[in-house]
């Protein structure tokens, strides 16, 4: 991986505990409070995008999390790849997680 030019480094990610820290200053929470908090956000989330939930969880402002359900897909032979003949695979049903963006979390940027 190359550096850059001027020799400065790119900002990282912040780690789990110090988005808790980070909340739990800014809400006047204690970590384990705000841990709870997050761990009940992420089993809502679970109920709601599972096979029993409606398929669809929003964060209000910020994301929009849709499970889809990819249909199989059947073989086929003799497509066009790139100028060559190949056989593509079936593949079989799926399914996939989606997380859209809302106005707000746009407007961040």
């Amino acid at each position: 991986m190359a550096k850059a030019a001027n020799g400065a480094k790119k900002p990282k990610a912040p780690t789990k505990s110090e988005v808790l820290a980070s909340i739990s200053e800014a809400t006047q929470l204690g970590k384990k409070e705000v841990s709870a908090v997050l761990e009940a956000l992420s089993n809502e989330i679970e109920k709601a995008i599972g096979k029993k939930g409606p398929g669809l969880f929003t964060i209000p402002g910020l994301v929009k999390i849709i499970r889809k359900n990819v249909p199989k897909r059947e073989a086929q032979k003799g497509v066009m790849v790139l100028g060559q003949l190949r056989d593509l695979p079936a593949k079989p049903a799926s399914l996939k997680v989606t997380v859209r963006a809302l106005k707000n979390l746009k407007a961040m940027l």
